[in-house]
């Protein structure tokens, strides 16, 4: 979990508060950022203002919106992720053999934040992307990385995030959870039946190197294509095996 500061700036607050907001659209003007923030529109031009000169937001007419200077800082960050470095070929070659989208993701602050995507034949156009932040509990990558967590931990990321409901199918009762943890811990695949997007189904499977879950892999196709008539056959293997040989390698990279 994300740990309080003891002494938190408020001027840094609100500057990332500014960039967060930002961050949900394509490009904001000044008046709309007054709105949905509690803070005057000269404070916000001066925060926006430091954030130019620095590269971080442009302007373009009157609308302001981050610059690509935050992609360079998080590639630098994601580069240094064994789980990244070392997935990346392996994804690549789990959607060039399913022909489907395929997933790399690690556990942040009690979320799923995909590190890598790639896509198949068949892949499906999604919202999601890299840097992308999901819930856990109701999608395939962020069920199997659940399932290898301390039951205590689990219980301290749903006590923090809840379990929202995104479609009829998503789980928002903490004792089925656990149950249908039990049941991916056992079998040692996830599945999300439009759990959180309805028509699309996922299949899930940790990367754990000997209890430390580094994060998942998944695969993510229409239900019609993929379906729960898919859950048990080569594909669900070939998700398992790819998540296996990536631990091993990050294993023995170590070595």
């Amino acid at each position: 979990m994300t740990k309080k500061a003891n002494h938190p700036v408020k001027t840094t607050e609100k500057t990332l508060e500014l960039i967060e907001t930002l961050d949900t659209g394509d490009g904001s003007r000044l008046s709309e950022l007054e709105e949905q923030l509690e803070m005057s529109k000269s404070g916000i031009h001066n925060h926006l203002s430091t954030l130019r000169e620095h590269g971080y937001v442009e302007k373009n007419g009157d609308l302001y919106a981050l610059n690509l200077k935050f992609l360079s800082l998080g590639g630098h960050v994601r580069s240094r992720s064994s789980l990244y470095r070392h997935g990346r070929s392996k994804i690549d070659q789990l959607a060039d053999d399913t022909g489907m989208l395929a997933n790399l993701a690690t556990e942040e602050n009690g979320r799923a934040v995909y590190l890598y995507q790639s896509r198949g034949q068949y892949a499906v156009n999604l919202d999601t992307h890299v840097g992308f932040r999901l819930p856990l509990h109701n999608i395939g990558i962020g069920k199997a990385i659940l399932a290898s967590l301390p039951r205590d931990r689990v219980e301290g990321i749903v006590d923090q995030w809840g379990l929202p409901e995104a479609t009829a199918n998503t789980i928002t009762d903490r004792e089925e959870l656990f149950e249908e943890l039990d049941r991916i811990e056992e079998r040692g695949f996830a599945t999300d039946d439009e759990e959180r997007t309805e028509g699309l189904t996922c299949i899930g499977a940790p990367v754990n190197l000997g209890g430390e879950v580094l994060g998942a892999i998944s695969i993510s196709a229409p239900t019609k294509r993929l379906g729960n008539s898919g859950f048990d056959d080569n594909i669900t293997a070939e998700v398992e095996s790819t998540a296996h040989e990536l631990a091993l390698d990050i294993k023995y990279a170590r070595e």
